[in-house]
């Protein structure tokens, strides 16, 4: 895949759940090394669209790729049709994602929560695999909860054990859904640095979001969608600073406080 083709491409995706139109026809370039972020008012498409680029949803119709290949099916006989798990799993290895929630094995360890994937999905050995996990466990701040148990951790460090667990993978795209929502505000920022440096250190990202200043500091583009559609798309300064293009961007960005984190 050329450098300068996008990492992430959606093209005409739609998606219903029964009559419920969720997607409808969704266009959307993600380049290597930027952070995409996706904002808009609850039941617009965001958490399905993300859903959808590492096929934890299906999509119904268009076309998701990931670094040029099709993540939802393949061609056979100049036919689509849905790809296999196997396939499936090679696949999803190499697109990161970290949950509203945290998902976090109650039983293991934040280092064994890390280095199952490490070992299940990558097949690294154990003693590489742990290595890896505490390496990553160190950069986001929890050099001190190596040995924990989730329920010994605040949710702010167990989403930092989420964000390892992803990133330890090596993705090439990290999808992020509302990992701060589940927080309390006083552990927002420190997740948010997490994610910032990740940034900085240029790992491509999707984000939905609803940490608008977040959204506004770390972003290359900013993508409101609205009724399944993206409605508005350009730079932070773009869509925040001129939001007068579109009067359902305005409402939202109205409802919404700009709140430093």
């Amino acid at each position: 895949m050329s450098v300068s083709e996008p990492l992430v491409k959606v093209r005409g995706v739609t998606k219903a759940f029964g009559s419920n139109n969720v997607l409808n026809g969704v266009d959307l370039d993600v380049p290597r090394g930027s952070v995409v972020s996706i904002i808009g008012a609850s039941g617009s498409g965001k958490t399905t669209l993300l859903r959808c680029v590492n096929l934890l949803e299906s999509y119904d119709s268009g076309s998701i790729e990931v670094d040029g290949v099709e993540v939802g099916y393949d061609i056979a006989d100049g036919r689509r049709r849905p790809r296999g798990e196997r396939d499936l799993a090679r696949i999803r290895a190499d697109i990161g994602m970290v949950f509203q929630m945290f998902n976090l094995f109650p039983h293991l360890t934040a280092t064994e929560n890390v280095m199952l994937g490490l070992r299940k999905v990558r097949g690294m050995a154990k003693a590489e695999a742990r290595a890896t996990a505490e390496q990553w466990l160190v950069r986001v701040g929890l050099g001190d909860k190596l040995a924990s148990l989730p329920i010994e951790m605040s949710g702010g460090q167990q989403q930092r054990v989420g964000i390892a667990r992803a990133v330890a993978m090596n993705p090439k795209v990290l999808l992020l859904d509302e990992i701060t929502s589940a927080l309390d505000p006083e552990l927002v920022g420190e997740v948010l640095k997490v994610v910032r440096e990740l940034a900085r250190d240029g790992m491509t990202m999707m984000l939905v979001t609803h940490e608008m200043s977040f959204a506004r500091d770390v972003s290359s583009r900013v993508v409101f969608m609205d009724g399944g559609r993206v409605a508005v798309e350009g730079t932070p300064r773009e869509v925040f600073g001129a939001p007068a293009q579109s009067e359902r961007l305005r409402g939202f960005l109205a409802r919404i406080e700009l709140r430093e984190v």
